[in-house]
């Protein structure tokens, strides 16, 4: 029998089981931030474990509330330093290098196919884009990990997802996911691995990929995967040129990590996306979605547009795309923060910046304190938000406020209307 490339990665990374169906993996890469690895490391001290199990694989970053905004957080970030210090973490992005972690660790190379990665944050499952095992643990998880450099999981089971047809202009991996959600629903892939393949992603850049699988968990699953390729080999060769001979022996190598013709799937769903429209959340959940004409004339207060899921280049130029030579509607507010500092200089170049500002928005240096209402754009009770984030939770922006999780086009079209509206009307307009 076949297997999944979930089931490969585990077998290649297994160290030990010690109960049918707990699997104890070698971890290849231990992901830190600020908010829950203070928790870690002051509990290994206290226990008189303060090591780490290999500083070349633990990388680190202060990247929720950034700079810091209170002695709390400040306390943060130091704790963060001194342990990066401590260890001689060199991995470790401090204010000024740092950038929103699920953005920067595959800006650097850190992830490859095949690899396993953890982290104190449940959208570490957009690493899988890159064919990587990458699931968000909490506390003991993590220390362990930085400890000894292993994680326990139980025996994958994929669902396989397969998109076909061709998306039409205005329709990006944002809308696809948010309907995969909406058809799944929030608990439809509860502990399993999602796995994305089809000619849909075939097409998408690793950006889109990675915005597809970063909302997997949304519907409950640990990770979302696709299938490492040519697209992968491309946006990793910097980082692997050295390792062969050309990209095409790259894509040979990483096809080791393709899942068997014959693999079994608990599930298996096929999505043709040619007729999708763009996608909008409502209520507090991330399965409440409607087409967005079903939302059209929603009025917003303020638009997001950054965080994991929508803070790269691409996702920048699209909201450009519809803001350039237009202004924020009256009593709108606009916020937006690239992801990493590389997309902020790429997008000053491009002259994305300027178009924001134009536009009147305000352009924040990276950091995720919007998308989890900690800092930087928090909402008020009542206030709407149209927002390129991952969820809709009552109060994740900021308590009592109501967020709309979109696309970078739709999310911009919100901003010039002041309303929940339709982005294809001015990209029509622009071709």
């Amino acid at each position: 029998m076949g297997k999944t490339i979930a089931s490969k990665i585990f077998d290649a990374h297994l160290r030990d089981t010690p109960t049918p169906g707990n699997m104890i993996l070698n971890i290849d890469v231990v992901m830190c931030h600020e908010i829950t690895t203070p928790i870690a490391i002051m509990d290994l001290m206290e226990k008189g474990m303060d090591r780490v199990f290999d500083p070349t694989k633990i990388k680190a970053v202060i990247d929720h509330v950034t700079p810091a905004k209170d002695s709390k957080t400040a306390t943060q970030g130091k704790i963060m330093r001194d342990w990066a210090k401590r260890h001689q973490i060199k991995d470790f992005f401090d204010i000024g290098a740092n950038g929103v972690c699920h953005a920067l660790f595959p800006e650097k190379g850190f992830i490859r196919p095949g690899y396993t990665v953890i982290m104190g944050d449940s959208h570490t499952c957009t690493h899988g884009a890159f064919g990587a095992f990458a699931a968000g643990v909490g506390t003991t998880d993590l220390e362990v990990g930085i400890l000894k450099g292993v994680c326990s999981f139980r025996a994958p089971e994929t669902m396989r997802i397969i998109l076909t047809g061709k998306l039409t202009s205005g329709v990006t991996a944002k809308d696809v996911i948010l309907a995969v959600i909406k058809k799944l629903t929030v608990n439809g892939a509860t502990d399993r691995v999602i796995e994305f393949v089809g000619p849909v992603v075939d097409a998408m850049t690793m950006a889109a990929r990675m915005t597809l699988c970063n909302m997997a968990v949304e519907a409950g699953a640990t990770s979302g995967l696709c299938l490492p390729d040519r697209v992968t080999a491309e946006y990793l060769w910097p980082f692997i040129k050295d390792q062969y001979p050309s990209i095409e022996a790259a894509v040979q190598d990483f096809s080791k990590w393709h899942s068997d013709p014959d693999a079994e799937y608990v599930e298996t769903l096929a999505i043709d996306v040619s007729t999708l429209v763009p996608q909008v959340t409502f209520n507090f959940k991330p399965d409440q979605v409607k087409d967005i004409n079903e939302m059209e004339g929603t009025p917003v207060d303020q638009i997001y547009i950054g965080s994991c899921t929508n803070g790269r280049i691409e996702d920048l130029r699209d909201a450009a795309e519809i803001l350039r030579g237009r202004t924020l509607a009256d009593g709108v507010r606009g916020v937006v923060t690239p992801a990493t500092p590389a997309i902020y200089s790429q997008a000053l170049e491009e002259g994305i910046i300027k178009t924001f500002m134009d536009a009147g928005f305000c352009v924040l240096n990276p950091t995720c304190g919007a998308c989890l209402g900690m800092s930087s754009g928090v909402l008020a009770a009542g206030e709407v938000c149209a927002s390129t984030t991952n969820r809709n939770f009552n109060g994740r922006m900021g308590k009592g406020g109501m967020v709309h999780l979109m696309s970078p086009y739709s999310a911009a079209a919100a901003a010039v209307t002041g309303t929940i509206t339709d982005p294809r009307k001015f990209l029509f307009k622009n071709s």
